[in-house]
């Protein structure tokens, strides 16, 4: 495996994918372009060095996403986006990339002319309406890079691959006209809460920009409505009523802004919106085996998709205000742990919030109900799950930090299905349903094969942890109130089962199960100190007392079972002397401030870990040399040194910014050469905020630790030097 005695920034040189524009804060492997859900998810396909215009934007699979992009300056027509081959035009040249946490900003020469093309997906974490719009901003602006003056036009579309999986499927489109012009495009036969390779089969695209007399449009042929632009700068103003096939002369939505002059001033943005909207959105099982329909939270607002458009329009310079504000806090609470942090956690916010949906149901009388709130995760690339916990909790880091009421929403769903009693089993479910968007619960108990892939102590950790953080942070007791029945009941399962944790998988469930893993121990023992604290904020003392005793007995005993006979490091799995893993689990207890391990097991897993480092970074444990970000950045925050802390970190970046990938980040990888396993887009990522002081109780660490110091360390100036 390479084994190291020591580590250092020589020893791993982070040389990021070579390209020939500015790339701030790296070169992804793919950017995010528009991503707001799980079906309104595009993507550059970048790679070691895709400029926008040299691939088609791609859904989060790889299927592609037509969205063309042309701007006519003078007499010469070139292309900004997409892949689009119609004669007469010719290629822009990307000058620059820059991303944040909400933003994808590309620069592209056109000759005489530059195109400032912003790429912007909102986060709204404490605005659950807007939170939960799926619709995402295309702002184009043009500049005379010459000095000089010249006549310009930009043209874009979309084509109907935005609205099915199967391209052979038959659609058909309307266009509105009026302050707004909008293309609606959708299947013709729509299959209610179904999905085709991932794409949803039902509702509706929109693709949208603001009416003026510099605007044309036209529905059409690829190839035809592109050429009309290319020969004439404007659009004919017409529609195809041919409805057809997704593939059939492949139909396209298109829109032509003459810009008029341009000098060495930038023009006002032209802006575009693109969206899908679907209602119902989610089927949600409560009492006795009834499903519930339910909608994006949006349609409390709003009572027609139009006069969504036109607000989101409208709001267009305050939703970038209100960004640029986000993008901005992002960065300086991640730049105190380095510059390199700071990239990582930028490309890591749209993919996690591209999994949820903020959904409300109806009250008897079809008023809704928005007291009833409820959010939904999309397991994407790995199972398509619902609200998969093992999924959540990898995630939850960006939840606390953005805000904790989202993680409120999130569990819910879970506890209020498991509180109706139809779930038979006495351990936490590990899912709402199998095929999002369909919550319809395990009724039968069989959420994944038995008897061994079930995480099942993972799931009753998981739960009694979240539950517990998000009462700290919120100073919200409702969820520990209301549910306190099953969160006793789950942590009975953990008493019998956590000291020797029977032959299961773990939240890795790919890396196979295994008897008597140390790192499910360490979340048993931690969500039964998180029961204990949560029965004494309820006030319940014997409780309190009883299961803290338990852990103050299981403690010495897993330590015991767990340390290797050298007392260099804790053990995969009991007894196994050669074994070890990441011992992300422990990241809770910080959480928490629980306390329920000495410091003296974080010093040790962080000499351990500066000696078992790969070139990408320190393997999931010794079955494998693969690793996960997710649980690297979890492990980073843990660490008693800086040094090793950023070893993580780096080692992180390295692989995001390596080019050996062209698809949204992956958290599954390999620590040898930096290659991706199965793993996409996952909400996952969103555990790269586990550094985040704003995260923690109090804001902080325990005291003694790395994190608990009144502000992150600084990079040293090595480290700015290596960038």
């Amino acid at each position: 495996m390479g084994l190291t005695k020591s580590f250092s920034l020589t020893t791993l040189v982070l040389t990021a994918s070579a390209v020939s524009w500015n790339a701030t804060p790296f070169n992804p492997a793919s950017v995010p372009l528009a991503v707001r859900s799980p079906y309104l998810s595009a993507w550059l396909p970048q790679g070691a060095g895709t400029a926008l215009n040299g691939a088609w934007p791609q859904f989060w699979t790889g299927s592609t996403l037509g969205w063309a992009g042309y701007i006519r300056v003078d007499s010469a027509t070139y292309t900004f986006l997409g892949d689009p081959v119609v004669a007469g035009a010719e290629s822009a040249v990307q000058k620059s990339l820059e991303f944040t946490s909400t933003q994808s900003i590309f620069v592209m020469t056109a000759g005489p002319v530059d195109i400032n093309v912003n790429f912007l997906s909102p986060v709204e974490p404490t605005d659950i309406l807007k939170q939960s719009i799926p619709f995402s901003y295309l702002a184009l602006s043009a500049v005379s890079n010459d000095g000089g003056s010249h006549t310009v036009s930009v043209y874009t579309d979309i084509s109907a691959e935005w609205v099915s999986g199967d391209d052979s499927l038959t659609v058909n489109w309307t266009t509105t006209t009026g302050n707004i012009l909008t293309h609606q495009v959708m299947l013709e036969n729509q299959e209610l809460y179904t999905e085709y390779s991932n794409h949803i089969q039902q509702g509706a695209a929109y693709y949208s920009t603001p009416n003026s007399s510099s605007v044309t449009y036209q529905t059409g042929q690829d190839a035809i409505v592109r050429a009309q632009f290319i020969n004439n700068g404007v659009l004919a103003n017409t529609g195809d009523t041919n409805f057809r096939a997704v593939s059939d002369n492949w139909p396209v939505f298109a829109f032509a802004h003459d810009l008029g002059t341009v000098s060495t001033t930038a023009t006002v943005p032209v802006l575009y919106t693109v969206g899908h909207v679907r209602d119902p959105a989610i089927q949600y099982i409560v009492a006795n085996d009834v499903y519930q329909p339910r909608s994006i939270y949006f349609w409390s607002a709003y009572t027609s998709v139009a006069d969504l458009i036109y607000d989101f329009i409208g709001n267009y310079s305050t939703a970038l205000g209100r960004a640029q504000a986000f993008d901005q806090k992002v960065q300086s609470d991640a730049s105190t742990i380095s510059s390199r942090y700071a990239g990582v956690v930028a490309l890591s916010v749209r993919q996690a919030f591209g999994a949820l949906e903020l959904t409300l149901s109806k009250n008897g009388d079809g008023s809704w109900n928005t007291d009833n709130i409820l959010m939904f995760l999309k397991e994407i690339s790995s199972d398509g799950n619902v609200n998969t916990v093992d999924v959540i909790m990898p995630a939850w880091p960006i939840i606390l930090y953005t805000n904790p009421t989202l993680g409120k929403y999130l569990l819910l769903g879970l506890l209020e299905y498991q509180a109706t009693g139809q779930y038979p089993n006495a351990w936490a479910a590990h899912d709402l349903g199998s095929s999002y968007p369909n919550a319809t619960g395990h009724n039968a108990g069989n959420d994944e094969a038995m008897p061994l892939e079930v995480p099942v102590l993972s799931e009753c950790g998981n739960m009694l942890i979240m539950a517990l953080s998000y009462t700290q942070r919120s100073n919200d007791i409702s969820l520990i109130t209301q549910y306190t029945d099953l969160l006793h009941q789950w942590t009975g399962y953990l008493v019998a089962e956590a000291l020797i944790p029977a032959n299961q998988i773990s939240t890795d469930d790919f890396a196979g199960a295994l008897a008597n893993q140390t790192n499910l121990a360490i979340k048993g023992v931690i969500g039964i100190q998180a029961m204990s604290v949560i029965s004494g904020i309820l006030g319940d003392t014997v409780n309190q007392q009883n299961y803290s005793s338990i852990v103050q007995s299981y403690v010495p005993q897993i330590l015991d079972y767990a340390t290797s006979s050298d007392g260099l490091h804790l053990t995969l799995n009991y007894g196994n002397e050669s074994s070890w893993g990441l011992s992300y689990n422990l990241y809770a207890d910080k959480l928490l401030g629980t306390n329920v391990f000495p410091e003296s097991v974080y010093d040790k897993q962080t000499a351990w870990y500066a000696t078992v480092v790969n070139t990408y970074g320190v393997p999931l444990d010794t079955r494998h040399t693969y690793t996960k970000s997710d649980w690297e950045s979890w492990t980073a925050a843990i660490m008693t040194n800086a040094t090793t802390r950023d070893m993580f970190i780096d080692c992180v970046y390295k692989y995001a910014a390596d080019g050996e990938s062209n698809q949204p980040l992956g958290d599954w990888y390999e620590t040898l050469d930096g290659a991706v396993y199965g793993f996409r887009a996952r909400p996952v990522v969103g555990g790269h905020l586990a550094l985040a002081k704003a995260c923690f109780m109090n804001g902080g660490m325990t005291t003694g630790h790395i994190l608990s110091r009144k502000t992150f360390l600084e990079p040293s100036s090595t480290e700015i030097s290596a960038l």
